[in-house]
């Protein structure tokens, strides 16, 4: 399977500093993130964004996998994911991730959707991820 990569620097403290995240993808060449944008509404994305978006598409492409493999294959299928970022124990958490979903799918009825969905839920690889994670690796190297 591939790996896919991502990257970010963060220059000075929190409250004053600001970083830059990047995938490698080009999807887009370099946002930028900070204090304000992230726990506050200010401009630029943020990690919660990226999480976000990276839980909707994959939840969007394994929903489409599992009903084209039952022989119900979508128009479309588009997801939106809303991830809360609150204050748990002191501690900034991503405490919800709200997925809401539309499909366009010939011949099934709104319950055989949810179901569908459901299975997604449960096994598209980020929600497996965001779920709990087994094993957090590190390298650190000093510059």
């Amino acid at each position: 399977m591939a790996t896919r990569d991502g990257s970010a620097e963060w220059r000075g403290d929190l409250r004053s500093g600001s970083g830059t995240a990047s995938v490698a993808s080009g999807l887009f060449s370099e946002g930028n993130y900070s204090f304000s944008s992230r726990f506050e509404e200010g401009r630029g994305s943020n990690p919660e964004e990226l999480i976000a978006a990276a839980h909707a598409g994959c939840f969007s492409m394994a929903l489409s996998n599992i009903l084209a493999d039952d022989g119900h294959t979508p128009e479309s299928v588009k997801t939106t994911a809303k991830v809360h970022l609150r204050n748990v124990d002191g501690n900034p958490t991503v405490a919800q991730i709200d997925l809401i979903t539309e499909g366009r799918v010939p011949g099934i009825d709104q319950e055989q959707f949810a179901d569908y969905a459901e299975q997604a839920k449960a096994g598209c690889p980020v929600s497996r991820a965001l779920a709990g994670v087994s094993e957090i690796t590190l390298a650190a190297t000093l510059a």
